[in-house]
């Protein structure tokens, strides 16, 4: 589906300076809520295209189901409301990076556009940091 334009010639993923072409992706998202999910935001790093789960593979936001305090749950909330704003904001792509999938089956992408990670957006916006492998406390 919109996965082709995201693989170099022999099946390799393509590193994003190697993206050369328009961001091609155009949805219109919704928040998720219960029942099944198709285009929709979970949180400030994970939503759903078109019945697949993706997770931004490039940061980390807070909880918010469940936060661990009430700090963590008010920026958890902010940075999933800034996602949904940033997501239809207009057309995008999605980078496939070294992995794949994570332990939970999201679909890892950086999520570009016009060059730009969206990630980056978040973090420069106090709402995410920058992914490093291990989680951190929101908290105090």
């Amino acid at each position: 589906m919109y996965g082709a334009h995201l693989y170099q010639e022999g099946g390799q993923p393509a590193p994003a300076a190697a993206i050369s072409q328009a961001d091609l992706l155009r949805a219109t998202f919704s928040f998720c809520g219960e029942g099944r999910r198709v285009t929709c935001i979970v949180d400030g790093d994970t939503f759903w295209l078109s019945g697949e789960r993706i997770r931004i593979a490039d940061i980390d936001t807070p909880e918010i189901n469940p936060p661990r305090c009430e700090e963590e749950r008010v920026k958890g909330e902010a940075a999933k409301r800034r996602l949904y704003e940033l997501l239809n904001a207009g057309p995008f792509s999605l980078i496939v990076g070294t992995r794949d999938e994570d332990q939970y089956g999201r679909k890892l992408r950086t999520v570009v556009r016009d060059g730009r990670s969206i990630g980056e957006i978040l973090v420069g916006e106090g709402l995410a940091r920058r992914w490093d492998g291990a989680r951190r406390s929101w908290c105090g």
